[in-house]
Order: structure tokens, then sequence, then C-alpha cells
């Protein structure tokens, strides 16, 4: 009797671990689900009721990165130090309500077209079709509600390297662009500590597209500290003048003997506020299109950042043909998050892409997507240090 007394109660306590492990494994609810390297939360309600999602994609070296679904941001990024220590190097939010009252782009997933279009107006096909004027008389970043303001269906991957699937359809005329247009967007967070950003979309009548991802940086960690000392390279010997509303002109500038000239090293501050050149006036500092000397649609290394106090290194690869490089020139205080109010120069942004105003510019790269095609490019953040 003691025996199967015995027995009955290790089958028991064997039965109960099973049930617990299966439950820790599985069990999903509205508030918090767990898929090994992946976490969902709960990230609040938008003002049309949606609820929004906060998603943690964790390595196994230590890196995490949050995204919500609400505009693909990019909330959180903990990159290592020199001597391993992790602390969040994107500026943002920790809550859905600071992105709704005051966000400069931060971390979002930036569409139907990436930058600015003068004039708010574009022809395609003989039509011209008219955007919303949002950047003074500009068209910028997809309009007035582009693809950063939009709730996308989010789908997590688990596995070895964690991915994000977020998919969104844009309606024909939505913010006056043509054509339905289906976007993915796969962030995958690598064993290398990249992250990796896939993006693909289809159409069914010809559009333009251009999309990027907004993140902001500050690789000390430190979001009241300007990035004046942060060293950058960028791999272009070109770069796209523009004019007072920082509409390119259409001109290809060589960066040689210019302060756009990134191809050895220099501090951001170093040449930032040189008041002889009229481009550093009319962006307030770096708000341009560099052109990479390698424009294939190949996976190129094109960036670089190295932060000598923290070690941190950021590489950019992408296979754009241009990338826009903005110093937060127009941070003024306004949007807070994480304990601060960000302020001028505070954060960079290294905003792979094709070059801004290219629908109304025929000699620029073609950004029109047509019936068939796939518009596919990829874009990747890689960390480390020295």
């Amino acid at each position: 009797m003691k025996l199967k007394a015995l027995s009955l109660l290790l089958c028991s306590a064997l039965l109960f671990q099973n049930c617990t492990s299966k439950k820790t494994e599985t069990t999903q609810d509205s508030t918090t689900s767990t898929i090994k390297s992946i976490e969902k939360v709960d990230f609040g309600n938008l003002p049309s009721g949606e609820k929004a999602e906060l998603y943690t994609l964790k390595n196994a070296n230590g890196m995490v990165v949050k995204i919500t679904n609400y505009g693909g941001i990019i909330t959180n990024w903990l990159a290592p130090d020199k001597n391993g220590k992790y602390v969040d190097i994107a500026l943002g939010s920790d809550s859905l309500k600071d992105y709704l009252d005051a966000s400069p782009y931060f971390g979002a997933l930036v569409g139907r077209y990436g930058n600015r279009i003068a004039k708010g107006k574009f022809t395609l096909d003989g039509k011209t079709y008219t955007l919303a004027q949002n950047n003074g008389v500009n068209a910028l970043h997809g309009g007035k509600k582009g693809f950063d303001k939009v709730l996308w269906n989010a789908t997590p991957i688990d596995g070895e390297e964690p991915q994000l699937k977020l998919t969104y359809t844009s309606a024909d005329g939505e913010e006056g662009y043509p054509g339905k247009l289906d976007v993915e967007v796969i962030y995958t967070l690598q064993k290398d500590n990249s992250l990796k950003i896939d993006y693909q979309a289809k159409t069914d009548k010809a559009t333009v597209v251009n999309l990027t991802n907004h993140a902001y940086f500050n690789l000390t960690g430190d979001f009241t500290k300007e990035v004046l000392d942060h060293e950058v390279i960028l791999n272009a010997d070109k770069f796209l003048p523009v004019d007072e509303t920082l509409i390119p002109t259409g001109e290809l500038k060589a960066v040689a003997g210019t302060p756009f000239d990134f191809t050895k090293s220099f501090k951001i501050g170093a040449r930032i506020n040189d008041p002889k050149d009229v481009q550093i006036k009319y962006g307030k500092g770096y708000d341009h299109c560099w052109v990479f000397t390698d424009t294939s649609n190949k996976l190129k290394n094109v960036a670089s950042v190295y932060e000598p106090n923290s070690g941190r290194v950021l590489e950019v690869f992408t296979t754009e043909p241009a990338i826009q490089f903005y110093t937060g020139n127009f941070l003024d205080g306004k949007a807070k998050g994480k304990g601060v109010s960000y302020k001028f120069r505070t954060g960079f942004c290294l905003e792979t892409e094709h070059y801004p105003d290219s629908p109304n510019q025929a000699k620029f790269p073609t950004t029109v997507l047509k019936p068939n095609e796939t518009y596919q490019t990829t874009t990747i953040y890689k960390f480390s240090t020295k």
C-alpha cells in the first residue's frame, strides 16, 4: 500500500510539473504571452479604440529590441558598450501616449514615400496626384497619417534569430497615393547583434514607393547629451544639394572639399556649424541625402558610427542607393520619453532610401512600382565595440 501511495504521489507530481511547464510555454492572454525569445504585452489603446502591442525580441548575447505594431516603431534598443554593459541607445518612449502626443518619427516605419516630395504633387502616367503638404509646402514621410501612424498586423516568429513580421494594406488613394499597396516588413534580431529589416511591397496600380526606418540613435545611451562627438564614415562620394525647403535641386555634388565629406572619419560636430556653407544653413546642420559610391542593389556596407567613450560601433548595410543622414536639428524638447525631453541634436538618423523627390526628378533612379513587380529592399543595423 505504501509503495502504491508513493507511486500515485510521484505520478501526481510529474503530471503537475508537465502541466506547469506547458502553461509557461503556451499560455496567451490579452496582456502577455511568451514564445521563448519573443514577448508580447499590451501597449495601450489608440483613439480609435484599437489596441497596440509591444513585442520584445532577445538574442543569446543579451541584445534586446522592442517594437510596437503601432507604426512599426522600434521603441527600445539595448546594445553593449566596451565593458559589456547593455543600455538603451534608441530615442523613443515607453508610452504609447508619448508617441501620440508628439513624435518626430522616432524609430518608425516610414511610407508610402519616405522623405520629401516637392509641393505635395507628382505626375505618373499622365495623371497628377496631390498629397498632403505636411512639411511646409512639401509632402513628408507619407503624409499626415503615414505608415508611422497606422496599426500593423503583427506575427512573431520564434527561432534562434527571432523575427517580427508586420503587414499593412494601404488603400488606393490613401494619403493621395494611387494603388492598393500590400506591404510586408520583417524585423530579424540576428546572432551577431544586428537587426535586419526586410521590406517588400506589391501594388495593383502604378504608384511610387520609398520605405525606410526612422530610428534615432545616441550611442552614449544618455539622451540628454548631444551626438556631436560621434565619429561618422559614409561610403558616399556624392550628396544631393537642396533648396531652402530641403528639396533636392537635381544636382549630384561631389562631397570632396565640403563639410559633407565623410569618406574618412569625422566627428559629427567638426563642421556641422560651418557658417560659409549654404547647405548647412538650409538643413540647420546635416539633413541631406548621400549617394553611395556603390549604387548597386547588392547588400553593402554604407556607413559606420563610433562613439569613443562607450566604444559602441554602429554599422549600416543596405541594398538601397542612398541614405539620409539627419542630426536631430529639429528636436526642440516637445517630444518626450524615457524621462527626458529630446533636445537639439541629441540623436542622429541613418535612413536608407531612394532619393527624395524622385517622382518629380526624371534623372533620379525611379521609385515607380508597377503591378506584377515586387518592391524589395534590405537594411541591416549592426552593433559591435572597439
